[in-house]
């Protein structure tokens, strides 16, 4: 795969969004937005799960890697490995090799990102990595240095992946040198930043702005649209119909802004509104 200094673009999609209802609901289970030919983000229909999380499909020379599975475990309302299956095979027409692998990540243990992971039990050349603390961090080396950066080679394609507690214990961020993609899962994205650990939200958010300084980093990308277009605003839990969602993306700067809103907050747990995201400590 050629490598080279990503360039920042905007995420040419308009992401599907839930309907007012289930029988008015026209949309896919799960949305493809092809953002090179290298690189798919997924989503999952709301109508499907009120979650509606966002997944990443990367490919490499040697395999790829699926970094979430979903929200829902049923292949007749969450056709999840069909759709990646589909996907694969497509990729495997335009770039023809023989043993192409799969390897599915998580960004952290929740429901709503490894509810799918049974899909791909028995799968040809696949090896999933259960998100739970122990065997998703002691597939990365974190069991023995958190503060280490793993490596994981796609051939042509090496994602750095490191750990950043703060939402979840077990709580994974990728970064891609392919696109620049942060993908930070639950621990940053537009919507409600829930927070189980504070301090070890802080120290995240620390380690992720000095990681960003040393690399290209041309979006942060989460798993969930939970705002609104007006600042501050969120949509209420467990909503299915958000037609006026901002975009997914954010950026460095946002890793800023909630930093400084931290010193604000003097390291108290609040619940603190910024403009494209909110700071919630779990209760």
């Amino acid at each position: 795969m050629a490598a080279g200094t990503p360039v920042a673009r905007p995420l040419d999609v308009r992401w599907i969004h839930g309907s007012p209802s289930a029988k008015h609901d026209t949309d896919p289970e799960i949305q493809v937005y092809e953002y090179d030919e290298h690189t798919v983000i997924l989503r999952q229909n709301m109508a499907v799960n009120y979650e509606a999380p966002f997944l990443f499909l990367l490919f490499g020379d040697d395999r790829a890697v699926l970094i979430d599975t979903g929200a829902t475990p049923e292949p007749a309302f969450f056709p999840l490995r069909t759709v990646v299956d589909g996907l694969i095979d497509a990729w495997l027409a335009r770039n023809p090799r023989d043993g192409y692998r799969l390897l599915v990540l998580h960004t952290h243990p929740h429901g709503d990102h490894v509810a799918g992971d049974g899909q791909f039990t028995g799968r040809p050349l696949t090896t999933v990595v259960a998100a739970d603390p122990a065997t998703a961090w002691a597939h990365f080396g974190f069991d023995r240095d958190p503060e280490a950066v793993a490596l994981v080679d796609l051939g042509g394609r090496v994602l750095e992946c490191l750990a950043t507690p703060g939402h979840h214990p077990a709580a994974v961020t990728f970064h891609d040198p392919h696109t620049g993609f942060l993908l930070t899962g639950d621990t940053v994205y537009p919507g409600r930043l829930y927070i189980d650990d504070w301090p070890a939200f802080t120290r995240t958010i620390d380690r992720l702005i000095a990681f960003a300084e040393r690399r290209p980093v041309t979006h942060v990308l989460g798993c969930h649209i939970e705002m609104t277009r007006t600042p501050g605003v969120d949509y209420p839990i467990r909503y299915t119909h958000q037609p006026d969602e901002p975009p997914l993306e954010l950026t460095v700067d946002h890793l800023h802004r909630i930093r400084a809103a931290l010193t604000e907050l003097g390291g108290r747990p609040t619940r603190h509104a910024l403009a494209d995201l909110i700071l919630w400590p779990s209760d």
